[in-house]
């Protein structure tokens, strides 16, 4: 998603130039591609997907959404099993439209996971449940801290249920740290993801992640903390930027990857 507008053939390329070991994939565009041709093209290219995103929008109230959002859980299941990545991210989901009741949404939340989680673990794939920030609360996500994400994956096993650590959502939360070292402590640590908070936030939000370096978060401190935790997996970058996805993607892939090492690194 950082470099949206390279196709998978030309991502594969310049990872592969770059020696960056392992991509992220989003789902539309794997699936415009077709979901055997992108596990091909990575396979070919000697890459590791990190994991897939997204699954998730589990809110919905009304049987046939949730139904249906059931079902395109699975089948992103099926992708992530398919693409060899073990870890599929989940966005949970908003509030319905009309409702004001979070923890309600929430629930609903957990009962889709105690259908999707031994899904899941059938196919070797793992749901990592990913907390947003709470502007996205009404929305997108009603899961905002990672002491929530924590409270709905510790009800399943940890080989089906575990978190996103992404610096961009939890930054700014106090209590964070403690929450990594307890999601360490029970192997939930499934994904660790870096973007950086700039000021100020784009029209609608969504696409104002910075590029590292760019803004408030100490990057070599977050990592710090999901090692001290136990997390020895890959680290992803994900930026949502109109300005990057403007520029060259190459070019991009290439500046993400030398401020990795500046800040992330060294």
């Amino acid at each position: 998603m950082t470099v949206k507008q390279l196709s998978l053939p030309e991502l594969a390329d310049a990872c592969t130039r770059l020696g960056v070991p392992g991509v992220g994939l989003w789902r539309e565009p794997v699936q415009s591609y077709g979901v055997e041709a992108t596990a091909k093209l990575v396979r070919d290219a000697g890459l590791t997907v990190t994991t897939l995103c997204r699954g998730g929008f589990l809110t919905a109230a009304g049987p046939g959404e949730r139904a249906a959002a059931l079902a395109d859980n699975r089948r992103a299941i099926d992708e992530a099993a398919a693409l060899g990545t073990d870890t599929l991210v989940l966005v949970s989901g908003g509030l319905p439209p009309g409702s004001k009741d979070l923890r309600a949404a929430r629930e609903r939340i957990a009962d889709a996971l105690a259908e999707l989680g031994p899904y899941a673990e059938e196919h070797g794939v793992r749901l990592a449940i990913e907390p947003l920030h709470p502007m996205f609360a009404s929305d997108r996500c009603v899961v905002s801290t990672l002491a929530q994400a924590l409270d709905l994956a510790e009800r399943f096993p940890a080989h089906q249920v575990g978190v996103t650590v992404d610096t961009y959502h939890l930054w700014w939360d106090d209590r964070a740290p403690e929450q990594i070292a307890r999601a360490g402590a029970a192997g939930r640590i499934h994904t660790f993801q870096l973007a950086d908070w700039t000021t100020p936030l784009p029209e609608g939000v969504l696409n104002g992640r910075g590029q590292i370096g760019d803004g408030s978060v100490d990057m070599r401190e977050w990592k710090g903390y999901v090692e001290a935790a136990g997390y020895t997996g890959p680290i992803e970058v994900e930026l949502f930027n109109e300005g990057l996805w403007a520029r060259d993607g190459r070019e991009v892939l290439a500046e993400t990857a030398q401020r990795f090492v500046a800040h992330v690194i060294r």
